[in-house]
């Protein structure tokens, strides 16, 4: 981040999983197991409570090299729970208060899940929190998402296309007919032809391919090895992407019930496949992240 200057960050359980491992972040550990032991009463209140206050501290460090936001993610445990994700959200917005940060720093990122999506709608509208909604690899999702006036989301192209290359025939694509890429083209010409004013974050990439026949688009989170590549070379970068031609685009507009949610969302496959894997990836990592946290209070 020092080197490439980014506006924004994010982390998720599984990078700071890999950052907690590493020995330069040995003192914010030893910091979270402390907060945990000082501020739970039984084993499981103290592991969750270091889990999150190391969460922050990630954030915090975050923050003090980026001048824009850090997306902070609820545990992928509450991706169906509506009112636990709503409360782990505040509590995380009032634990960075209390680090000095300010919540127009922070977002919250939560599983596109129609709970995860209603929890979005409510800590918008009634808290002023801005959300990430994450694990977004369906239209549904991201006009649902749309619908509730979350502040950003997150579409995973590069995890679409491993989808394609995994169940279908074809084993590669170009930029333009990439899946993943073109799964975003379609959820930024909606939005800006219906003039929605959530923001499209494209993620999740594999080759710097897929980047390029994304530009133009809102914002891109683009990992280190793609930004070195992409600051090495000379080809011109041609803008693909843009609020004047979506709007000349053929598209009707949907209406996205929760029935709708569901039922669009259970005929793509794909969709419902990456989805519940994300989660279920996610999970797995925040439960090594708490084992090795409990194993450092003992």
């Amino acid at each position: 981040m020092k080197k490439y200057k980014p506006t924004d960050a994010t982390t998720n359980p599984s990078l700071i999983l890999q950052a907690a491992n590493m020995p330069q972040y040995a003192s914010l550990i030893t910091d979270a197991v402390e907060y945990g032991k000082k501020k739970g009463s039984t084993s499981g209140e103290q592991v969750s409570r270091a889990m999150d206050r190391l969460f922050v501290l990630f954030g915090c460090e975050i923050l003090k090299i980026v001048p824009g936001r850090v997306s902070i993610e609820v545990d992928a445990r509450l991706s169906f729970d509506k009112e636990a994700s709503i409360n782990k959200a505040r509590k995380f917005v009032s634990m960075f208060a209390a680090e000095g940060y300010d919540k127009e720093r922070i977002l919250i990122k939560l599983a596109s899940t129609w709970e995860g999506i209603q929890a979005a709608k409510e800590l918008e509208e009634e808290h002023g929190i801005h959300c990430n909604l994450t694990l977004l690899f369906g239209f549904a999702q991201a006009v649902a998402c749309a619908e509730a006036g979350v502040t950003l989301i997150s579409p995973f192209v590069g995890r679409i296309l491993d989808w394609y290359v995994a169940n279908t025939d074809q084993k590669t694509f170009e930029p333009e007919d990439d899946p993943g890429v073109k799964s975003v083209t379609k959820i930024y010409n909606y939005y800006k032809k219906f003039g929605y004013k959530t923001v499209v974050m494209g993620a999740s990439f594999r080759n710097a391919g897929e980047i390029r026949a994304l530009a133009g688009c809102d914002l891109l989170t683009i990992g280190p090895k793609f930004l070195e590549e992409l600051q090495n070379t000379t080809e011109p970068v041609v803008q693909h992407l843009s609020e004047a031609s979506a709007k000349k685009h053929d598209l009707e507009k949907v209406e996205m019930t929760e029935a709708n949610f569901r039922w669009e969302l259970n005929e793509d496959q794909m969709a419902t496949d990456k989805l519940s894997e994300g989660i279920r990836k996610f999970a797995v990592d925040a439960v090594k992240l708490e084992k090795m946290l409990l194993e450092k209070m003992k």
